[in-house]
């Protein structure tokens, strides 16, 4: 069995907790903006063309579609890749992927930036490893490599054939007379359904930070999901960003994208500014290349395994005298705390145990803290940059190269928490503390319409169920779902992400689940001859209440956390990134929707079987 070894973290004695959280609740309510996420504005209008328009592969011409299909799924990233195989393992083949970029891989086709990698460990993000045979180069693989891995798995379950790229969804119309959705298209289409999947994903939309005068700017501007290596030089394997080397560059954002980014923009650019708002918090890397022997030694099942673990590292508790195989930032609290507690004795309630990992919380936080007066010689950048609030109130990075880049001379911290933002552009580049900065490119680091409203994250205007109803309006008070992917009034229609049901620590495998889920409805229906498939209102119901009586409160924690996109950016009603989470875990999840699979009722469906 392998012994977890904690960190060489502070004694509890060096780390003042109530000090400590008085200094966090300081630093929360500088950076607080009523706005919430009104903060950012949308990527149209005037901006649609820039990230709208696929900038990478050529639109190619077709007909418009018009026919029928059994299923069309909105996506083609992770998510509607996971829905698509698991249809396909149902048994069934006629459906389309419908996606707005020109290949699949949803956000890693999209992100091309220089330094783009996996920022969590690949072994678990990557789904489906053992399937298809792929083996990522490191721990914390390139997006280059995430990418072919995303083609490689299209095409061995057959995706390509009925993929329709560069297309993007304008309206969806449920129609009763012939039990269908009609799935209108910026190309001319008019696809009639029988089953609908939304499988955009949780960041498929770019959004951009509302600073006064934005377009005012005569500048290059680019947000770092559509990178523009015509402008900085390189290429997304090469990112030798030579143009910039007479070129004053802004970047706009220090969250997890900026932190890989900035290292090269700070290599290459004559003179680089960073705007910070909040700081994340950065660990070192260490990045290893995978060991060849290690991953042919590996048991069939080991993804599973090494996915539960890293979810009941990162998101539960590890158990007495279970290793963490991960061994990250993500793991770190756990793993410290397995280690105390083998020497000291496991806690015998969950009370004793939630205490001590706040304990081991504001520990790491310190630890982390102390890692950047340990790398940057500046004082006044280095105090800048500390991280003063709760773990996972932002996402956490780390980096071996980020906080290094501060000690070069062409790099300058701009510290905007107190003006919660720039004061605005200008025609030549940007004010703060009434100086004005000239540059010739402002770069958006500002992350994606997450936590923004449906109709802005998703992106169609029209999703209309019986009668009319509009999603956006039956959703307007909360979610209203069955196991979170079906809804009254919505037949035929499946929701993907995060609305209601349980979320694992990595992403993919709540795709995968979900597809299953979707999968084993769409081929029951079919196999009995319904053609129209949802929840009744009392099962409806029924689990919007067992969701709520079991949900775990993040109202406290969230109001102790620095805005940031996991928490609304602060808003009251604090919603949280990942919707109405299921509280007793993503595994328990799991486990009722196979007995739910299992006794083949397909109990809480309303099944119409007429023709």
């Amino acid at each position: 069995m392998v012994k977890n070894q904690p960190t060489n973290l502070p004694p509890v004695g060096e780390v003042d907790i109530p000090a400590l959280k008085i200094k966090y609740q300081q630093e929360r309510d500088k950076r607080l903006r009523q706005m919430g996420s009104e903060q950012y504005i949308e990527s149209k209008g005037d901006f649609s063309r820039s990230y709208e328009v696929d900038p990478y592969s050529p639109i190619k011409s077709r007909a418009p579609v018009t026919g029928q299909t059994d299923v069309v799924i909105l996506g083609a990233g992770y998510s509607g890749m996971a829905a698509a195989i698991q249809l396909k393992k149902a048994g069934i083949d006629d459906f389309y992927n419908i996606d707005h970029a020109g290949d699949f891989g949803g956000v890693w086709y999209w992100n091309r930036f220089p330094g783009l990698q996996c920022d969590n460990d690949a072994y678990c993000y990557m789904p489906l490893l053992e399937e298809t045979g792929f083996v990522p180069s490191k721990k914390y693989t390139d997006g280059h490599e995430i990418s072919r891995h995303c083609q490689l798995i299209a095409d061995q379950f057959g995706l390509y054939e009925k993929a329709l790229f560069h297309t993007l969804i304008e309206t969806l119309r449920w129609d009763d007379a012939i039990k269908r959705w009609r799935v209108g298209t910026n190309r001319g289409d008019d696809i009639k359904a029988r089953f609908v999947v939304l499988a955009m994903g949780p960041i498929n939309k770019p959004k951009l930070p509302g600073i006064p005068g934005i377009r005012d700017f005569k500048g290059k501007t680019f947000h770092t999901a559509r990178w523009d290596y015509d402008y900085t030089g390189g290429e997304r394997k090469n990112p030798v960003l030579d143009k910039l080397a007479d070129k004053k560059v802004a970047i706009i954002g220090t969250g997890a994208t900026a932190v890989q980014v900035i290292p090269y923009l700070g290599k290459y650019a004559k003179q680089l500014y960073v705007i910070q708002r909040t700081p994340s918090c950065v660990d070192e890397r260490n990045n290893a290349p995978t060991d060849a022997d290690w991953f042919k030694s590996l048991k069939p099942g080991w993804q599973q395994e090494r996915i539960r673990n890293f979810h009941r590292a990162g998101m539960e508790r590890l158990d007495p005298g279970e290793p963490d195989l991960v061994v990250d930032i993500w793991t770190e609290i756990s793993r410290n705390l397995s280690a105390e507690f083998d020497e000291i004795g496991w806690p015998t309630s969950m009370e004793e145990f939630m205490a001590r990992r706040d304990v081991m919380d504001f520990q790491v936080m310190e630890r982390l803290r102390k890692r950047v007066d340990q790398i940057v010689e500046d004082k006044e950048t280095a105090e800048a940059l500390k991280p003063y609030y709760r773990f996972m109130c932002k996402r956490p990075c780390s980096s071996d190269a980020y906080y290094p880049t501060f000690n070069r001379p062409n790099v300058k911290l701009i510290d905007v928490s107190e003006t919660r933002g720039l004061e605005r552009m200008t025609e030549n580049g940007f004010v703060h503390d009434g100086a004005e900065y000239e540059i010739d490119c402002m770069i958006f680091a500002s992350g994606y319409e997450v936590t923004s409203g449906l109709r802005r994250r998703w992106g169609i205007d029209i999703i209309e169920g019986r009668e009319g109803l509009s999603i956006y309006d039956y959703w307007d008070d909360g979610f209203q779902t069955l196991h979170g992917m079906m809804a009254c009034e919505f037949p035929n229609l499946f929701f993907t992400g995060y609305t209601q049901g349980g979320v694992n620590a990595t992403t993919t495998a709540t795709f995968l689940a979900q597809g299953e889920h979707i999968g084993y409805i769409v081929s029951e229906a079919l196999k009995r001859g319904a053609t129209v498939v949802e929840p009744s209102q009392a099962a409806q119901d029924a689990w919007i209440s067992h969701v709520r009586e079991t949900a775990v409160d993040m109202s406290e924690f969230a109001r102790e956390c620095t805005p940031s996109y996991f928490f609304n950016e602060g808003e009251r009603k604090h919603r949280f990134i990942f919707g109405d989470n299921y509280g007793p875990g993503f595994y328990a999840f799991e486990q009722i929707l196979e007995q739910w699979r299992g006794d083949g009722q397909m109990a809480g469906l309303v099944l119409d079987e007429s023709q």
